[in-house]
């Protein structure tokens, strides 16, 4: 199993930023897929989750200004952050809840 962020970058508040998180080496239709995100000094926190069936569920502190889908033809979850604010600067994770698989991370820092 493997996951692979790619997307994140410096932001200015107010801003968007497009996060990806390619799978590979297990059947990506079939799991539930998440992004989490961890800032300094902070524990890791749950963002959103996509279900089998493209269900998503959001944290309350992003419901509104972000938007978790799929495209299993592709192997690959995105999140769309828009309306960016300082407080989401973390690094975003993308897990595969089964087993518990994780990738690497993506940084997103927005600041002015």
């Amino acid at each position: 199993v493997q996951l692979v962020e790619s997307g994140g970058g410096l932001a200015q508040p107010g801003g968007s930023l497009r996060l990806s998180c390619t799978a590979s080496g297990f059947t990506f239709s079939r799991y539930i897929m998440s992004w989490y995100r961890q800032a300094p000094g902070k524990e890791r926190e749950l963002v959103a989750t996509i279900s089998i069936l493209g269900t998503p569920t959001y944290a309350d502190s992003v419901k509104g200004r972000s938007t978790i889908s799929r495209d299993n033809a592709k192997n690959t979850v995105f999140l769309q952050m828009n309306r960016l604010k300082p407080e989401d600067t973390a690094v975003y994770y993308c897990q595969r809840r089964v087993g518990n698989y994780w990738g690497q991370g993506t940084q997103v820092t927005v600041s002015s």
